[in-house]
């Protein structure tokens, strides 16, 4: 079962990276009550490059809430934290927070029914330069890859509502790929 901690959104927004500004839709922030989910993703949410984030394949990226204590624990080795620092849910760019299975349980194509809506797992997250900006210290995309704490995007096959409690039942898809063996696989041949 996966339960829905936080739906987050946000526009895109100026990010300074080294030299440049760049533009970004990572800044996301919670949201309450139910939100409309369409086959482009949530109502009053952005993303900044089209060429690797959003469109029907992505339109919802789902993130385990059970990952935010190692980007806390990286945060303070790297020191761009303060000790007890807690990061808000959104911080690393998902729509949605969960609590629930993590990368090696998840599967492309699985099926995520919740009450008013049917999301369907597509692939992982693959991080870039502009993750290493937001969590503060590079490495921080290499560190995500190494670690498979990925999340994944989710395409949208019944458009309905999302909100914060809302559990879904899986409906297993072929459960040949894993979202930790696709993203391995793709990790791989950037390093080749």
């Amino acid at each position: 079962m996966l339960r829905i901690q936080s739906i987050n959104v946000g526009t895109a927004r100026r990010l300074r990276v080294g030299e440049r500004s760049i533009l970004t839709g990572i800044g996301k922030q919670p949201v309450q009550g139910p939100i409309p989910v369409g086959p482009l993703g949530l109502l009053g949410d952005e993303q900044a490059d089209l060429s690797v984030h959003g469109g029907l394949q992505k339109a919802v990226y789902a993130y385990p809430a059970a990952h935010y204590a190692f980007w806390q624990a990286q945060r303070r080795e790297h020191g761009v934290s303060l000790f007890d620092e807690v990061l808000p849910p959104g911080f690393a760019g998902e729509n949605l927070t969960v609590d629930g299975p993590l990368e090696h349980e998840v599967f492309v194509g699985d099926e995520w029914h919740f009450p008013h809506c049917v999301l369907r797992v597509t692939a992982p997250r693959e991080p870039c330069f502009k993750f290493n900006a937001v969590m503060g210290f590079a490495g921080a995309g290499r560190a995500m890859a190494l670690a498979g704490n990925c999340g994944y995007y989710l395409s949208v096959d019944t458009p309905g509502t999302l909100a914060a409690g809302d559990s879904a039942t899986l409906v297993p898809g072929q459960r040949s790929l894993s979202i930790a063996q696709a993203l391995a696989g793709k990790w791989a041949k950037h390093r080749r």
